[in-house]
């Protein structure tokens, strides 16, 4: 016997990672405010502490020399560049119907900063939900995913197969002002959004690839991994798991080879170039 439930709105923050391979979303999201806090006027003034430098810095992603050098428009003024830049790099019809329009740069670096977390918590997200419910197969008793559950992700995992990790990265490596900015103002003033992102991939990489479907129970109005270790997973890890074992290996595929283009590891020989 088979039921459909929808499985909450944090499911959405997968999209992140489908329609633009992890790197790719302003998010309405409570923004940590982080206020100065009143120093009395006896008490010793100390030096600000220095900035650390970046582990991962921006410039050491292999960028061919052909990548645009144009300069880029405010943060606030981003969106029609950005959204035409993420569907050139898409190459696919499907990407403008999926990806949401305003305050993309900052819809980016909000929800990637949330995947490592237990919990997304509230958020704009930057694409539209897959379409449908989330699908169950129950059997003796004992509740799984079904294995139809991975087709509602058809329509992103065209779109980021589509995608060029060099030509992305290329692309990224040009905007990442706008990057850096959005993560300041989202409440990371000595962080660097670059140092964020190669963590957030390696936790996604990191995501257990599971032999058989794995049990889940019902808790409330959502299902929840039946198995402790699996529950207590990073929200972007529990997202690779519910799309399927053949789209993980696929999505994983993809962000092994932009974090190898992100460090300078490689810069392949074909590709298409920047927009």
């Amino acid at each position: 016997m088979k039921k459909k439930t929808s499985i909450g709105s944090w499911l959405l923050g997968l999209v992140v990672v489908l329609v633009v391979a992890v790197l790719a979303l302003y998010l309405n999201h409570k923004v940590r405010q982080r206020g100065a806090t009143a120093v009395p006027s006896s008490a010793v003034v100390q030096p600000p502490t220095a900035t650390p430098p970046p582990q991962h810095p921006i410039t050491q992603a292999a960028v061919p020399a052909t990548a645009s050098t144009a300069a880029l428009p405010p943060l606030g003024g981003s969106d029609e560049d950005v959204v035409a830049a993420l569907l050139a790099l898409a190459g696919n019809g499907q990407a403008r119907d999926l990806l949401m329009s305003n305050q993309v740069v900052a819809r980016i670096v909000a929800t990637i900063d949330a995947l490592p977390r237990r919990a997304l918590g509230t958020l704009m997200l930057p694409a539209h939900p897959p379409k449908g419910s989330f699908a169950t197969a129950e059997a003796n008793g004992q509740l799984t995913m079904a294995a139809e559950n991975s087709e509602r992700y058809a329509p992103y995992i065209e779109v980021m197969k589509s995608v060029d990790p060099a030509a992305l990265v290329a692309w990224y490596a040009h905007a990442y002002p706008l990057f850096q900015q959005a993560y300041q103002e989202l409440g990371y003033p000595h962080g660097y959004f670059n140092d964020r992102l190669i963590e957030v991939i390696d936790n996604l990489l990191a995501a257990p690839e599971l032999a058989q479907p794995a049990l889940l129970q019902r808790v409330k109005s959502h299902y929840a991994f039946a198995d402790p270790s699996l529950e207590s997973l990073s929200a972007g890890q529990k997202l690779l798991l519910r799309t399927g074992p053949a789209n993980e290996a696929l999505i994983k595929a993809k962000l092994r080879a932009i974090r190898a283009a992100l460090v300078g590891t490689h810069l392949p020989a074909t590709g298409r170039s920047a927009p």
